[in-house]
C-alpha cells in the first residue's frame, strides 16, 4: 500500500488504572483518572477519523497488548509502540519514521485536548503548505499539536518537558533553525485537577459520571401489560437509572401500565429494532441497556454493567440467560445459550444487551430489519471489539417455548439462523418466525 503524503500521529497510552493521567489521581482516584483518559482518547479518535482518507492515522502506544489496542480502538489503524526515552525522543522517533517512509507532512497530537476539532487538523495540514513548523499552543505553556514537513531533531532537544516552558523553548529552537512557524488557536489540555472544568464544559456532564455513568434502560413493548409491571419494578430498584418504554401500538393497557410505573413512555411504529432506536435517540445516559419486557434484571445490574464496560476492549456486554421454568429441557436450552455467548461472543436480545452510547452510535444502532436485529448488532460490534457476559443471569419468560414447544422452538430458531446464512430474505424469515403454532 502506498504511503499517504500526509500522516497524523496520535501519541497515547493504554488506560490502565494507576498509570494513566497520574496527576489527576488525587482528585479522581486511579480508576477515575484512567476512565477520563479513555474517554479523551476515544473522543480524539472520533475527531481524527473525520479526516481519515486525507491522511493516514498512526497510533503510537504506551502499554497494553496489540490485540487490546485493536479491540479498543479498531483494527483499521497502524499501531506502533513508542520508543524508550523522554517525550522529545519519542516524538522525534515517531516523526522520523513516517518521514523516512515518504510522508510529506506530519501532524502529531496527544489525546488530552477535548476542544480539538477536525477543523484544527485541517488547518494544521493546510499551514504546512507554506510553513516549516505548525504549533497548537496549550494554555498550560505546552502544545497540543505539532506539524512538520522535514526532520528537525533539534526541536526536541533541551526541552523541559512537562513544564510551562515547552512552547517557548520550542519556538526558540525554531528561530535558531530559521524555521517559518504558524500557530493555531490556543486550547486547553486536561492534565491537572484545575483543568477538569474545561473537560466538564466540553463533555456537557460532571466528571463524577466517569465512575458511575448513567444507564438508560430501553424497553420495546407491544401488548405486554401482563408482565411489564414486574419487569419495571426490578429495573427501578436502582438509583439514577433512566427507564424508557417505547411502545409499538399496544391495545391492552401497556401504555397506562408503563406510565403508572413512572417510566418515560414513547410511541413508535411497530418493530423492535425501530422502537429501540427511537428510545436510544431520546436517551440521556452514557450507557444503553436494551431489555425485553418479559425479562427480569438481577438486583445489582448497574454494578455488573459498569464492571463489564470498564474494560476498554469490551464493545458489548450481556447477561447469562436463565428461563423462568422448572422444565429441565429449558435449563438445557439456557445452558446452550450461555455456552454460545461465552465461547462464540453471540448473546441475543433476551440477554439484555448493553453498551456505551458512543459504540451504539458508531455502528448506526440496530439495523431496522423485521427479524434478527439483535444478531446483526452483535455481529457488527463483535467485528470491532470483544463481547463479555456479566456475572449474574437475567430471568426471561418461558412463554416463547411454551407457545410452540421446547424442541420445536429451538429447531425453528436454528432454521431462522441457517436461512439467514443461506441468503433467505429477512422478510420471509420473519413470516416463518411469526407463524402461529399448528392446531392440535
Amino acid at each position: 500500500m502506498a504511503t499517504p503524503d500526509r500522516a497524523l500521529l496520535v501519541f497515547t497510552r493504554y488506560p490502565t488504572a494507576g498509570r494513566a493521567k497520574t496527576r489527576l489521581i488525587p482528585r479522581l482516584g486511579a480508576e477515575g483518572a484512567a476512565q477520563l483518559h479513555r474517554h479523551l482518547t476515544e473522543q480524539t479518535l472520533v475527531t481524527a477519523r473525520q479526516g481519515q482518507g486525507t491522511y493516514g492515522i498512526h497510533i503510537y502506544t504506551n502499554g497494553g497488548r496489540p490485540a487490546d489496542w485493536r479491540a479498543w480502538l479498531g483494527s483499521d489503524l497502524d499501531y506502533r509502540p513508542q520508543e524508550a526515552g523522554d517525550l522529545g525522543r519519542r516524538l522525534h522517533q515517531g516523526i522520523r519514521r513516517v518521514l523516512r517512509a515518504g510522508t510529506q507532512q506530519v501532524v502529531v497530537i496527544g489525546t488530552d485536548c477535548p476542544d480539538l476539532t477536525p477543523e484544527h487538523l485541517a488547518q494544521a495540514f493546510g499551514a504546512l503548505q507554506r510553513a516549516d513548523l505548525v504549533l497548537g499552543p496549550a494554555v498550560d505553556g505546552g502544545y497540543y499539536l505539532l506539524g512538520l514537513r522535514a526532520d528537525h531533531p533539534e526541536l526536541f532537544a533541551g526541552i523541559a518537558w512537562g513544564t510551562d516552558q515547552v512552547l517557548s523553548q520550542t519556538l526558540t529552537q525554531a528561530t535558531a533553525l530559521s524555521l517559518t512557524v504558524v500557530q493555531l488557536p490556543q486550547l486547553t489540555d486536561i492534565d491537572r485537577p484545575e483543568d477538569l472544568a474545561s473537560w466538564e464544559q466540553a463533555a456537557g456532564r460532571p466528571v463524577a459520571r466517569l465512575l458511575e455513568p448513567r444507564i438508560s434502560v430501553i424497553i420495546p413493548t407491544w401488548n405486554e401489560v401482563a408482565g411489564l409491571e414486574k419487569t419495571l419494578a426490578r429495573v427501578q430498584r436502582a438509583a439514577d437509572v433512566e427507564v424508557i418504554v417505547v411502545d409499538g401500538g399496544s391495545t391492552d393497557g401497556t401504555l397506562a401500565a408503563a406510565q403508572a410505573a413512572g417510566a418515560q413512555v414513547l410511541q413508535s411504529d411497530r418493530g423492535r429494532a425501530r422502537q429501540m432506536n427511537v428510545g436510544a435517540a431520546q436517551a440521556t445516559g452514557e450507557i444503553f441497556l436494551f431489555l425485553h419486557a418479559d425479562t427480569w434484571l438481577p438486583p445489582d445490574y448497574p454494578q455488573q454493567v459498569h464492571q463489564v464496560l470498564r474494560n476498554p476492549t469490551v464493545g458489548l456486554g450481556a447477561f447469562p440467560l436463565a428461563i423462568r421454568s422448572l422444565d429441565w429441557r429449558l435449563g438445557l436450552v439456557a445452558w446452550g445459550v450461555n455456552q454460545r455467548s461465552r465461547w462464540l461472543g453471540l448473546p441475543y436480545g433476551d440477554q439484555a444487551l448493553f453498551l456505551w452510547r458512543r459504540r451504539f452510535e458508531a455502528v448506526g444502532g440496530f439495523p431496522e430489519v423485521p427479524i434478527l436485529e439483535d444478531f446483526l448488532l452483535v455481529q457488527n460490534l463483535g467485528r470491532q471489539s470483544r463481547v463479555r457476559l456479566a456475572a449474574t443471569p437475567v430471568q426471561t419468560s418461558a412463554r416463547r417455548w411454551e407457545r410452540l414447544g421446547v424442541w420445536a422452538t429451538t429447531r425453528r430458531n436454528q432454521q431462522i439462523l441457517w436461512g439467514y446464512r443461506c441468503g433467505v430474505p429477512l422478510k420471509i424469515l420473519a413470516e416463518r418466525y411469526h407463524q402461529p403454532p399448528p392446531k392440535v
